[in-house]
């Protein structure tokens, strides 16, 4: 078996932090890049290899049409509801291009129900989470939104995604403006016990 330095691996996993879009520098990451986020995202561990993840990238003129989906989508569902909020919608409106890319991210359902749901997403965050570790060892920004019209049943086809699926949101890639702030946890043994007899 290939061996790794667990000091880099460690390091790795250390410095990865999520860097609002806000804080990206405006500046494109280069399409291979993002290729190589999704190639390390495909390889997350997924049970009975069911591979429920799929992905969706907007950069260029297709953030614009992310835009004009989703802050209509997000007029419609809301004013229907009455919850709109003019801010969140002006948000949905301008916020996307403070990003190179924006992935939307989805769960495709295993047709045969082979497995409890909660699996598939769980794999599914693995995958986010190799391509927040990707970024890391980039150098770039990344961000999950959760936010916006990722629980609105009525965006799901735009997304190719069926009734049985789930959009669980958005990841924005740009370029950092400065070093990420060190990361704060609380000491791990106060989240763990030991069993040893």
């Amino acid at each position: 078996m290939k061996k790794f330095t667990p000091e880099a691996f460690n390091e790795l996993i250390l410095f990865r932090r999520s860097v609002f879009p806000k804080d990206y520098t405006g500046e494109k990451v280069d399409d291979a890049i993002i290729k190589q986020l999704l190639e390390n995202a495909n390889w997350a561990p997924t049970h009975k290899l069911t591979e429920p993840w799929r992905f969706m990238v907007f950069t260029g003129e297709g953030l614009k049409k992310l835009v004009d989906f989703q802050s209509e989508c997000y007029k419609q569902v809301t004013q229907a509801n009455h919850s709109f909020d003019e801010g969140r919608y002006q948000g949905l409106k301008t916020k996307p291009f403070d990003s190179s890319h924006i992935i939307a991210v989805g769960m495709k359902r295993d047709e045969k129900k082979s497995l409890p749901e909660w699996e598939e997403i769980g794999a599914v965050f693995c995958a986010i989470e190799n391509i927040y570790l990707t970024a890391t060892a980039y150098g770039i920004g990344c961000y999950l939104s959760t936010g916006g019209i990722t629980n609105f049943e009525e965006a799901k086809p735009f997304f190719g995604l069926g009734k049985e699926d789930k959009l669980l949101g958005f990841i924005h890639v740009g370029i950092p403006k400065t070093t990420p702030s060190p990361g704060r946890r609380k000491p791990i043994d106060e989240k763990v016990k030991w069993i040893t007899a």
